[in-house]
């Protein structure tokens, strides 16, 4: 009984002490050309996407001198996003970037409320 505890014991060391190499290799990836232009066109496609399935932020709604002003502000302080001025009767509004969803708006009303603390995240109506 004691020699097999042993030889049990001693079988665990040794595997377990024994060292391991992971195998080394390389991947290479053959793709047409055409997947390029196939990204590029869907990019532009993308930008063309109605303005109804995306998130704003909101900044100001008032008259149209201010509207003009608080404009000129944002775009002096944050140049990553869009600043454009919006009628809507009776009131001018700022609203700011065109975000795919939700979280991207979040991250970006984080930023722009540390000046604009009145800002909101809003999705624009489809114009009938």
């Amino acid at each position: 009984m004691k020699f097999k505890i042993i030889a049990f014991t001693g079988f665990c060391v040794f595997t377990l002490s024994t060292k391991t190499f992971a195998q080394q290799g390389s991947i290479a990836i053959n793709q047409d050309d055409k997947i390029k232009e196939l990204l590029d066109v869907k990019k532009e496609m993308n930008k063309d996407e109605n303005a109804t399935d995306r998130f704003k932020i909101q900044l100001y709604s008032g008259n149209r001198a201010d509207a003009e002003d608080v404009l000129k502000e944002y775009n002096g302080d944050f140049n990553q996003w869009e600043g454009t001025l919006v009628y809507e009767t009776p009131n001018y509004k700022i609203w700011v970037g065109s975000y795919r969803t939700r979280l991207e708006a979040d991250r970006a009303l984080t930023e722009i409320k540390t000046k604009y603390p009145n800002g909101f995240i809003f999705k624009p109506k489809a114009k009938s």
